[in-house]
């Protein structure tokens, strides 16, 4: 008997880089390519802490000063994961920045402080998830380009933690979110924020790649209309990756308020930016169908190092952003010329 072709689509496989036909470059050795990537990062890495050590040895290799630039890199980190699943799926998040700032502001005023650690963690992770909800609704239900919608949120939700805080910083009181961030609060000498980005890291990992989630974020991404035809109601998984990226920028909200102890209507200024070059560099396409957790962190730790190493050598913050635009068209053309390697 003839399948109804509503059942015949659902059956159908998610269209994905391996079920793909052989034949193009990018379908290959995808798994060898993400390697050389990841060990190109690594050089990479490893020649800033051999910089960072040799210009300033006492106080770059410092464990204090070690923690300090993992527990940064953990925020931007968070957002990063978030970041990925939406370029990933062919989109873009560009409010991501001004999300983490009216997070961090609405969940420290006086009214929610007084619920406590709970109130204050629950706000920032609404709020998030509330901002997440209406850029989803606007591109994936109103037809509103990603470009657009989010960069509607950006002014809009900057605006709305502006007028919350009056310009004027906001102090913690609580004293349970604020014991987070001191030494005492540290396990194994791992700062908790940390702890923090490697469960968000490891979730986002098994998530994009062991689950039908992850396949059909690179479905959409590599083909919206193959994936429809295959059965994925692409609409509803745009929805569900604005409403993630929502989600990191409310925890990352959340981990600013411990390490900050106040929340600024300034929070996450560039977050966007940091967050799209992170996940670039990483090996995550920005015309989506490909993306990697797993070199996005190794993205955001390089440029939290290069930040470090620069403020610790009183370096001008103008030449510190020269060497990361360096650092990220090196890595584009990089990507580049793999792809083109694949193809021959």
């Amino acid at each position: 008997m003839t399948q109804p072709a509503s059942q015949a689509q659902q059956d159908a496989p998610i269209p994905t880089a391996k079920s793909a036909p052989a034949g193009g470059g990018w379908r290959r050795p995808l798994g060898l390519r993400a390697d050389v990537r990841n060990l190109s990062l690594l050089g990479v890495l490893a020649v800033l802490i051999a910089v960072g050590g040799i210009t300033k040895p006492d106080e770059f290799l410092a464990t204090s000063n070690l923690q300090l630039v993992l527990t940064q890199a953990s925020i931007i980190g968070v957002v990063t994961v978030g970041m990925t699943f939406v370029i990933t799926s062919g989109g873009i998040d560009l409010s991501v920045g001004a999300i983490v700032a009216l997070a961090s502001v609405w969940a420290t005023t006086v009214a929610t402080q007084e619920y406590g650690f709970a109130g204050i963690l629950f706000t920032a992770v609404i709020v998030g998830l509330g901002c997440g909800l209406v850029n989803g609704l606007l591109i994936a239900y109103g037809g509103m380009v990603p470009f657009i919608a989010t960069l509607a949120m950006l002014a809009s939700a900057r605006g709305l933690a502006l007028q919350i805080t009056d310009g004027k910083t906001q102090m913690v009181t609580v004293n349970s979110v604020l014991d987070l961030g001191i030494r005492d609060a540290y396990i194994l000498g791992i700062p908790p924020l940390v702890l923090v980005f490697a469960a968000v890291t490891v979730i986002g990992w098994l998530l994009l790649n062991r689950t039908t989630f992850g396949r059909r974020t690179v479905a959409v991404g590599g083909n919206a209309e193959a994936a429809r035809l295959a059965g994925i109601d692409v609409r509803r998984q745009r929805l569900y990756l604005y409403l993630l990226s929502g989600l990191c920028c409310g925890i990352a909200a959340f981990m600013l308020i411990v390490l900050a102890g106040s929340g600024q209507n300034t929070n996450g200024n560039l977050y966007e930016l940091d967050a799209i070059a992170a996940a670039i560099i990483g090996g995550t396409l920005l015309s989506g169908g490909r993306g990697t957790i797993a070199g996005s962190v190794l993205g955001v730790l390089v440029f939290t190092t290069i930040t470090n190493i620069f403020a610790l050598n009183n370096l001008e913050s103008a030449v510190q952003q020269i060497a990361k635009g360096a650092i990220i068209v090196a890595a584009v053309l990089v990507q580049h010329r793999t792809l083109r390697g694949g193809d021959a």
